[in-house]
């Protein structure tokens, strides 16, 4: 993890992005169309949502389906490692939400 051109680092990098890791909570068990997934994850531009999307699928955490049918109907989902990275996002969000109050408070000190 700690060398520069270790492949870990890079696909930490990759997926310790907030987008890559609001989209992975969004999927959850589900499969969403590509509106869908933009309106589940609040603030994410079109051109946004397509590179992370494509950079999930890209690293086998995401599944891009694609329907033959006029027009064409995309949907994604997370692969088994999407979902076991998911696990480790929802602890993280966990985290986030027990420890909020102190952060805010913390940050309020600071920035006095």
């Amino acid at each position: 993890m700690r060398r520069a051109d270790s492949l870990a680092r890079e696909i930490f990098s990759d997926v310790a992005n907030k987008w890559a890791l609001l989209i992975i909570e969004a999927l959850g068990e589900r499969t969403l169309r590509f509106g869908d997934l933009r309106d589940e994850t609040e603030g994410i531009s079109h051109k946004m949502l397509t590179q992370n999307l494509r950079m999930l699928e890209r690293n086998g955490l995401v599944e891009r389906t694609v329907h033959p049918v006029v027009p064409p109907r995309v949907e994604y989902t997370l692969t088994e490692p999407g979902q076991a990275l998911r696990v480790t996002i929802d602890g993280l969000c966990d985290w986030t939400h027990r420890y909020l109050g102190h952060i805010e408070a913390s940050r309020h000190r600071f920035d006095d």
